[in-house]
């Protein structure tokens, strides 16, 4: 099953890229947790909320409405100072689809992580910044990464903006492709000074197959993540097929437009 468009229609009316992405995370989890990762390791999909998380502060009263139960008195009533500073910012949301890897070696620790990009990491500077913030992370804390690029509908490059965000110059962000990829990225070295990002990059296009990347568990272990074999098992249950949807467009929607800054 080569590369669909899920963006864009025919897909994009029949099956939301939300649930397809949930459902190719939940594809990748069984493959990997089928023979692929070794014993003490297990793979589980995660659904990050369509929308910024939301704080509930509840007042419970009881039926008697009588006071508190320590004297009844009533708290004293406080009002905040006006603030010194108050601006318009963008808290941009980090929205997606992850696959994330444990190695339960007593207590889980997450050994890799597999990002679905959504538009809504792609769709302003505040939002890339965000997502790749949020994968540096995953570097910093020993973990592996891969990110999953295949949405038609926004430009812009997010390897750039990862690479960026730690320090790597232009040079040897060009060596990432262009457009639609996949990419899996790993550190390793144990001190700051000889710390080094190892990254293998994978083009996608639409009507393609796609690649199989080393997914790193360990400083010196990886697995095959098969995109490919994951892509297949998802459209397969959705009823997805080739025949049913309409020929591709040229342009941005197959991938093969320059990306924006």
């Amino acid at each position: 099953m080569p590369l669909l468009d899920h963006f864009n229609p025919p897909l994009s009316r029949t099956h939301p890229w939300r649930s397809f992405h949930g459902a190719w995370a939940a594809a990748m989890a069984r493959l990997l947790n089928q023979g692929v990762l070794p014993v003490g390791y297990y793979a589980v999909p995660l659904v990050d909320r369509d929308g910024p998380i939301e704080i509930d502060v509840a007042t419970l009263q009881d039926s008697e409405g009588s006071g508190f139960e320590s004297g009844g008195f009533e708290p004293t009533t406080w009002t905040a100072p006006a603030p010194a500073v108050a601006v318009a910012v963008d808290l941009a949301t980090v929205d997606g689809v992850q696959v994330h890897v444990f190695a339960n070696d007593g207590d889980p620790r997450l050994a890799a992580a597999v990002e679905l990009l959504s538009p809504r990491n792609k769709d302003r500077p505040a939002a890339r910044q965000a997502f790749a913030v949020k994968c540096v992370g995953y570097l910093q804390q020993g973990s592996s990464v891969v990110v999953v690029d295949t949405v038609t509908t926004g430009r812009a490059d997010l390897r750039s903006t990862i690479l960026s965000l730690l320090g790597v110059d232009r040079g040897a962000a060009s060596l990432a492709p262009a457009s639609l990829s996949a990419v899996s990225y790993r550190a390793v070295g144990r001190d700051e000074e000889s710390q080094q990002l190892e990254v293998w990059p994978a083009p996608l296009a639409l009507g393609q197959p796609l690649p199989t990347l080393p997914l790193w568990i360990a400083s010196d272990f990886s697995v095959p993540l098969d995109l490919e074999a994951s892509y297949q098992m998802t459209c397969a249950d959705l009823r997805i097929h080739q025949s049913s949807v309409l020929p591709v467009p040229s342009g941005a929607a197959r991938g093969e437009v320059e990306p924006t800054a």
